[in-house]
């Protein structure tokens, strides 16, 4: 799992993401608002959400080796609200999503997508 700390709150990080990945084409599949989930339910979270995207000239290579990476792909992105009012975005590691499922490494396609996360994230969480 890789965290990195925003210098923003939740929502405007995800609309950072949201407006890069728009930029570059790549799909948004969905954004889930987990708090806004939990307030239905008379619950409390504190702002956390999900984003959900991929890009099927980068993923679809991997599935085509092995379909198992379906259960993974497309990547996603949260972004939370710690107990001290920090904003922090997850991940998984690419490398670590194919290990898990017993898949052959394919270094040209996982550093790729490590890469755009690495880059992805990084403008979302910057000035």
């Amino acid at each position: 799992m890789i965290t990195k700390k925003s210098n923003f709150n939740v929502s405007t990080t995800i609309n950072r993401l949201e407006n890069i990945l728009n930029k570059k084409g790549i799909k948004i599949v969905a954004k889930i608002d987990h708090t806004t989930a939990a307030a239905s339910v008379d619950m409390e979270l504190r702002p956390t959400q999900l984003i959900i995207f991929g890009n099927p000239k980068i993923g679809t290579p991997l599935m085509q080796h092995n379909q198992l990476t379906g259960l993974e792909l497309p990547m996603k992105v949260l972004a939370w609200e710690d107990k001290d009012g920090d904003t922090w975005v997850g991940y998984h590691q690419t490398k670590n999503i194919i290990n898990n499922l017993g898949i052959q490494y394919i270094p040209e396609i996982t550093n790729k997508i490590s890469s755009a996360l690495d880059n992805l994230t990084d403008y979302a969480i910057r000035d």
